[in-house]
């Protein structure tokens, strides 16, 4: 009996010795938090775009060799609206300024319009014009960003660049009255473009999706120079030769829906998985 008193005595010392051992160790500090990088800025770097939409055109009036000589009104000159199709690369410089290249294709427009040239009293003739307008525009643009309320950015710009415009299809059915006498003539025009200088103003909004992709809704004011057709020649071959009519002064109220992709966008964060091995 006194042998298992001193067993259970022994082991209950060496059970209280080991539990003060333990006690006196040092906790092990638990492994760190995995804290993630920080963000990166949200400028810098380059980006493609691409944007379509509608024209709505406009020109000053059609001058001519016969415009110049005698008193001339234009009237109810205009196109119809037409689609817009561009593609362009870019830089975001910073967190508000930005710029791209674009080329862009608007596509072709029917044109309508009169002259009415008095030529003296009692002799007025009006010339009727009708035809057909596209244009392929390279343009540098630059934008300003007013910045963002709940992910939508509105944004104003400017672009320079030129404007190749063509006429096709280009015709003058023309009438005159002279000292109560009726006379008329078709005369038709050769297609015929020409390079002018080009502006823009823009405004819009832009939508950023996620932190590559952008939408944009803009609105854009072309300037785009003037146009004139080729030679012309008379529908019985009685008159022919080199076109002096411009259509002057080509502007455009467009309505534009784009997109942008940052090229080299940051990936989105990837938390570590909460199961390791080892």
């Amino acid at each position: 009996m006194r042998s298992v008193k001193s067993l259970l005595a022994a082991g209950a010392a060496t059970l209280i010795s080991s539990m003060a051992f333990a006690a006196d160790m040092p906790i092990a500090a638990p492994p760190p938090m995995y804290a993630p990088p920080a963000p990166p800025a949200d400028f810098g770097g380059w980006y493609l775009r691409g944007d379509i939409g509608m024209s709505n055109q406009r020109a000053k009036n059609i001058d001519s060799a016969v415009a110049q000589t005698y008193a001339t009104t234009t009237d109810g000159l205009g196109f119809d609206s037409a689609g817009i199709f561009d593609l362009g690369a870019g830089y975001r410089f910073n967190n508000w300024f930005r710029a791209d290249v674009i080329g862009q294709w608007r596509g072709r427009s029917n044109m309508h319009g009169s002259n009415t040239v008095f030529y003296g009293p009692g002799d007025i003739g009006v010339n009727n014009y009708s035809g057909s307008k596209s244009e392929w525009v390279v343009m540098a643009n630059a934008y300003v960003d007013l910045g963002t309320w709940w992910c939508i950015t509105p944004f104003i710009g400017a672009g320079v660049g030129g404007s190749y415009n063509k006429l096709s299809s280009f015709r003058d059915d023309g009438l005159r009255y002279t000292g109560g006498a009726l006379s008329n003539s078709v005369t038709y025009f050769a297609d015929n473009g020409k390079w002018n200088f080009a502006w823009a103003a823009h405004a819009g909004l832009a939508y950023k999706v996620n932190p590559g992709f952008t939408v944009e809704l803009a609105y854009s004011y072309m300037n785009l120079g003037d146009a004139g057709p080729g030679n012309y020649r008379a529908f019985d071959n009685s008159i022919s030769g080199a076109s002096t009519i411009k259509v002057k002064d080509i502007t455009s109220h467009d309505i534009k829906l784009g997109v942008r992709w940052d090229i080299n966008s940051p990936p989105a964060y990837m938390p570590p998985p909460l199961i390791t091995k080892g």
